[in-house]
């Protein structure tokens, strides 16, 4: 083990016994590593395309609403991938990139956080670059690193996440609940305030861990009139069953709409004129398991870019929505094992117990929610990473009054921010 990862985890523990309370100390990053450089790749567009659908197939069960945040999962993760190697990198690459490298990766999630900043206000240059009217939206991501005293990390591992990926760093005794209470107020703040309670528990064995938010708020570019709503309308469920909703009532206008002989859709565009709700409608007969079977990143890229105006009348439900589960299962199941594995994973770059015993990937817990209403979107995401040791005719009327997909997605990229269906009101 390098003298700089052993001279830190001392660092660690010197802090956690002189800090107030004794569970959380934040602590000022230092990075000698050259800046990770923001690259746009297309095939990774692709892939992120392609790992989010996927996901979401995993952890969909039918009939139940889902919603996920591809976005928060991969960067999580991929802070992750900085701290493995060999075959445990390499499953990490094909989950999360189609294969490409880490240095792909690391690029273009910083291109992705580049994307973010732009929508700030006062970012003129980044805002130009990347096509957004700043200060329409807010798209906050925030990545931390939390590391036990148990743990010795390695100085690359923590300059990569620090740097290239702007995650603040926190020394945390994850054998005090406190620590725990500490994750869940960070994972609270950059939420806005909408997900409390993420974690109801913490392994106390967890020595290192990763977390990323995301939270998303936009106005319609053209807002739904509320007393144009109709409330209480039916909304078929794929069961033979009903229930009601409040359907948003566009009242005939123009808008972005997809139009083939498998679905229907539209892309609602927000003020920044960068990011659009996306709703796909199953055309009828075709249940929502096997229309999410067509989608890839490839389909999904085509459809937001095939999009064409279109003047109809949009019924669209007032909703929210809120999902939180683990996704260990599903990463496993998409090819994501050796991390899980104490006796195979590889996490050599990340560090060691003080004992000098390898790190593996023990938890992946995510939650996300959304609300949508005649105004706009809010939606947010946590994803939290712990370690332990060892054509068809002219549309009239598009009505979502049965189970569909939506998301929020990057117009110019075609990539997915946030995926969801909505299958029971």
């Amino acid at each position: 083990m390098k003298r700089a990862s052993l001279s830190f985890a001392l660092l660690l523990s010197l802090l956690l016994s002189g800090c107030s309370g004794g569970a959380v100390t934040a602590l000022k990053a230092q990075s000698s590593l050259p800046p990770v450089q923001a690259v746009r790749d297309e095939a990774f567009d692709l892939a992120l395309g392609d790992f989010g659908l996927e996901l979401l197939r995993q952890v969909r069960k039918e009939g139940k609403n889902t919603l996920l945040s591809p976005l928060s999962a991969l960067l999580c993760l991929s802070m992750c991938a900085n701290g493995a190697q060999g075959d445990t990198l390499e499953q990490f690459q094909t989950v999360l990139c189609g294969g490409g490298s880490l240095e792909t990766l690391n690029g273009s999630c910083r291109s992705l956080l580049e994307t973010c900043h732009a929508l700030e206000a006062g970012n003129a240059s980044l805002s130009e670059r990347y096509g957004v009217t700043p200060g329409e939206s807010a798209l906050s991501i925030a990545n931390s690193l939390w590391l036990d005293p148990r743990v010795r990390v390695e100085d690359g591992f923590t300059g990569r996440c620090t740097g290239s990926y702007e995650a603040g760093l926190f020394a945390a005794d994850f054998t005090q609940d406190a620590a725990r209470r500490e994750v869940n107020r960070w994972i609270e703040t950059h939420t806005g305030g909408h997900i409390k309670n993420a974690l109801a528990e913490l392994d106390p064995d967890t020595i290192l861990v990763l977390v990323n938010a995301v939270y998303f708020e936009g106005k319609w570019t053209q807002s739904f009139d509320p007393e144009d709503t109709r409330e209480a309308q039916t909304f078929y469920l794929e069961d033979g069953s009903s229930g009601q909703v409040d359907l948003m009532n566009s009242c005939g206008r123009t808008d972005l709409c997809v139009t083939t002989q498998a679905e229907q859709g539209v892309l609602l565009p927000y003020k920044d004129g960068r990011l659009a709700f996306l709703a796909l409608l199953p055309q009828a007969g075709t249940s929502l398991t096997e229309y999410l079977e067509t989608l890839d990143g490839q389909r999904l890229t085509e459809l937001i870019r095939g999009a064409e105006e279109t003047h109809f009348t949009l019924l669209l439900p007032k909703f929210t929505a809120a999902w939180r589960s683990s996704l260990a299962e599903s990463l496993q199941a998409m090819g994501l094992e050796l991390a899980f594995d104490p006796d195979r994973a590889d996490f050599s770059p990340m560090g060691a117990d003080e004992n000098g015993n390898l790190l593996y990937l023990t938890a992946v817990e995510h939650g996300a929610g959304i609300e949508v209403d005649e105004q706009g979107t809010r939606a947010f995401s946590f994803t939290f990473a712990g370690m332990n040791s060892a054509g068809a005719a002219p549309l009239e009327v598009l009505r979502f009054d049965r189970p569909f997909v939506y998301g929020i997605v990057d117009l110019d990229r075609g990539i997915p921010l946030f995926l969801g269906t909505f299958e029971t009101p």
